[in-house]
């Protein structure tokens, strides 16, 4: 490995670039189901989803994940082969990406050299396949064949293959008597040269062995043998074809393992021996598992089949009668839509409604729960055939109930992982719109919801007159209240993105078109809102809301971030304005994230704002919006996708759940909420034993209150470190900083230096209820 990487920064630099292992504060969540492909090699089986690999040591059984907190790009995967000889896969994507993942290496290589192509349109730059001759691999794309060395880690040359040397889909290659022979589409045909000629990239060295279009070429001891797009499987000899198979299907997936013929379709696998003997025929049992196959291989005496929805499948080769479904835990897809995070996991919905609140075409998705280490998958059978699910409401006090919006059906009600109901227009207060030219058709578009602080569940729907409903769990009563005195018409509001209730139980809800609406069943002027440019807001189209700890309301539109710093006199205020942030960079005044579109903003326990935006990554900033602590992109963090679709932050264990268009991801904070009192802290690790990095991973101190003081003695009572709430915060530089519930000590005292091995007192005082606790750390050193 060592001398390939030699190699490698030698020669190109240029063109790659090595991705980071982000597993120490990261956790993907990705979901396995859906195979796209599968490949083996060095005793494992390789499957890819649509932007994450997983393993299986076909000898032990181990499964291990390969995605963008190990390195991966998040892109979505078109391909993957596996090399014995240099022990590496390689992983090809839709965009023309190539990735590198080595054995036993941290470190995924990224190789931009297609993407970066600027001859090739970006819609023919999809890897087809690859296939391994020597050292070489050679890459079938939608331009036609590139080259790559693996001995030397860069490119070799491009060819392009059609008439006149036109750039045309190649398929799949494959070496057969020093032919590279290429299936290709568009009537293009099977194309072929020798290997030996050293002027590929000369069009005029390609000849048409025949015309058609075929998908798929692959050699087999001293047979050649093609897959036209007409379900048809050829034997090619002298440019001859001679059909050897008509299949029910077309054949997906045609390949070489061992000495034996795989040809994989949607419902059935055939494995053929040397001369093409029909060996086993494999049909998979739809009644435990309906799906369609993808792809398959061979390891030992068994086969594994890529599916759709079940992960891979292994059976016996020769006895295909069981089947173990085999793939990593995780949520049903790689879309999710909505979260809520509690403090044993998030519950993820995959929607979904589109920007103008259309759910056309209707999804019938499920939903998923990581209950501790476990993903439960609800499928659509389990969820009364509830479509287009999006927002999640848990009872406060009553976690194990869950309520689900449907932007079509209604609302779900889960209990224990099981749907208990489905409420709608025949059982509860909820209202179907009304088509005047079809008033028997049921379309109930409920979406976001939140509990108040009596166990109450607020509801919003829209395309109605009563666009807000409660629901009182306790004596089962449903009340709608019309936000008519704003929304005048009920087709003049499709949808509401956020709701959220503040201390003087008035509801804010972010509307399409009117901006923010503040509504407070008791109060005489109940209804009104704020949308306009004269009281600073950019965008009518609100998107997210969210009150801090302060009871600020932040506000996320279309077009960037305000804050309604005084929420209490809001109905009787006669002039509210907004405010945007006003920030320093480059010694310029700028507004914080101008013109941005904000898909969400939540805030977590020692209020730093968390905002996710729609194609700029995700932003943590501090309470005021004025120090950016993090700014995660593709480009320097796992996340799979620049474009944000929901956050949500488990307070107890600091664990912030970021919802992506290509996957679900964590990220290990550590700013927990704040507790009442320090009755409970605690600090961990203790004993720090000599093996910790105290000064990187630092001791937490645990369950602290909202406003303390933090004194750290030496068993002599010499002060080594202090720190107190809002001032000394997280990322601030401080030997001990507080962020939240959680307290960091790096283990340097206060000429900056690390403490010898000794007892060290904690000494917590809350600075509002005077409460004081005393903790005793031993350092190991």
């Amino acid at each position: 490995m060592f001398k390939k990487l030699v190699v490698f920064v030698v020669y190109i630099i240029p063109i790659c670039l090595f991705a980071q292992d982000y597993s120490a504060s990261w956790q993907g969540h990705f979901s396995y189901y859906n195979i796209k492909e599968v490949a083996q090699g060095n005793d494992k089986i390789y499957a890819a989803s649509e932007n994450a690999v997983f393993s299986l040591d076909t000898q032990t059984n181990q499964l291990e994940e390969i995605n963008s907190v190990n390195g991966l790009s998040g892109e979505t995967i078109s391909t993957i082969y596996y090399s014995d000889a240099y022990e590496l896969l390689v992983v090809g994507y839709d965009n023309g990406l190539i990735e590198i993942v080595f054995d036993n290496d941290e470190n995924v290589l990224t190789i931009v050299d297609i993407i970066d192509k600027p001859t090739i349109p970006p819609t023919t730059k999809r890897i087809n396949h690859f296939n391994g001759y020597n050292n070489l691999v050679y890459i079938s794309t939608s331009y036609g064949i590139s080259v790559f060395d693996l001995a030397r880690l860069e490119f070799g040359d491009t060819y392009f293959i059609g008439d006149g040397g036109s750039q045309i889909q190649v398929n799949q290659t494959t070496i057969y008597q020093d032919y590279i022979y290429a299936a290709c589409s568009g009537s293009n045909g099977i194309r072929r040269a020798l290997t030996t000629n050293t002027n590929l990239i000369d069009f005029s060295n390609w000849e048409a062995v025949t015309t058609g279009n075929f998908t798929g070429i692959e050699s087999q001891t001293d047979d050649l043998y093609a897959v036209r797009s007409d379900k048809r499987l050829f034997r090619v000899e002298n440019g001859i074809l001679t059909e050897l198979s008509l299949y029910q299907d077309q054949p997906l997936d045609l390949r070489k393992v061992n000495e034996n013929m795989i040809v994989t379709t949607r419902n059935q696998v055939f494995i053929y021996d040397s001369a093409f003997n029909l060996l086993s025929q494999v049909v998979v049992d739809t009644n435990n598992f309906p799906t369609e196959l993808t792809s398959a291989t061979i390891d030992d005496n068994f086969l594994y089949i890529g599916t759709k929805n079940f992960g891979v499948l292994k059976t016996e080769l020769l006895n295909p009668v069981t089947f173990e479904e085999v793939h990593p835990d995780g949520p049903l897809l790689n879309i999710p839509f909505s979260l809520q995070a509690k403090s044993n996991g998030v519950w993820v919905t995959f929607g979904e409604y589109d920007l103008f609140y259309n759910p056309y075409p209707l999804n019938n998705r499920g939903i998923s729960h990581l209950k501790g280490d476990q993903w439960i998958n609800l499928p659509y059978n389990d969820v009364l055939e509830a479509k287009s699910l999006n927002r999640i409401s848990v009872n406060p006090f009553k976690n194990n109930q869950v309520f689900i919006s449907s932007f079509f059906s209604g609302l779900l009600e889960v209990n224990e992982e099981t749907s208990i109901i489905l409420y709608n227009e025949t059982n509860s207060g909820l209202e179907s719109l009304v088509l005047p030219n079809n008033p028997s058709y049921i379309d109930i578009r409920v979406g976001a919801t939140t509990f108040d602080s009596n166990g109450v569940l607020w509801v919003t729907t829209g395309l109605v007159k009563n666009q807000l409903k409660s629901f009182d769990l306790s004596i089962k009563q449903w009340r709608s209240y019309s936000l008519g005195k704003i929304i005048t018409d009920e087709f003049d509001n499709n949808g509401f993105a956020d709701v959220v209730i503040d201390g003087n139980q008035t509801k804010w809800l972010a509307s399409y078109d009117f901006g923010v609406i503040a509504f407070n069943e008791n109060g005489s002027n109940s209804v009104k809102n704020i949308s306009t440019e004269e009281e600073n807001m950019p965008s009518k189209y609100v998107t997210a809301l969210t009150l801090d700890k302060r009871n600020q309301l932040w506000i996320g539109t279309t077009k960037g971030v305000r804050v309604l710093y005084n929420t209490s006199n809001f109905f009787e205020n006669n002039n509210v304005q907004v405010d945007e942030i006003i920030i320093e960079e480059d010694g310029i005044a700028k507004e914080l994230l101008y013109q941005q579109y904000i898909m969400d903003i939540k805030v977590d326990g020692s209020n730093n704002k968390w905002i996710g935006t729609s194609d700029s990554g995700l932003f943590y900033f501090s309470s005021d919006g004025q120090k950016t602590i993090h700014h995660f992109t593709t480009d320097n963090s796992p996340l799979p996708s620049n474009s944000i679709r929901d956050i949500s932050i488990d307070d107890v264990n600091g664990i912030v759940y970021i919802a992506t268009t290509r996957g679900l991801v964590s990220f290990q904070s550590g700013s927990s909420g704040v507790l009442e009192t320090i009755e409970n802290a605690y600090a961990y690790p203790n004993p720090v034993r000599p093996g910790f990095d105290i000064v990187e991973k630092k001791v937490k101190i645990k369950d602290i209150s909202e406003n303390v003081n933090i004194k750290i003695t030496d068993i002599e009572g010499n002060l080594v470190a202090e720190g107190q709430s809002r001032v000394n915060q997280r990322y601030s530089g401080y030997n001990l900083e507080i962020d939240g519930g959680t307290a960091y000590w790096n283990g340097k005292n206060l000429g900056d230096n690390v403490v010898a091995s000794g007892v060290y007192l904690v000494m917590l005082s809350d600075l509002d209820t005077y409460e004081t606790k005393v903790l005793k750390i031993m350092v190991v050193r």
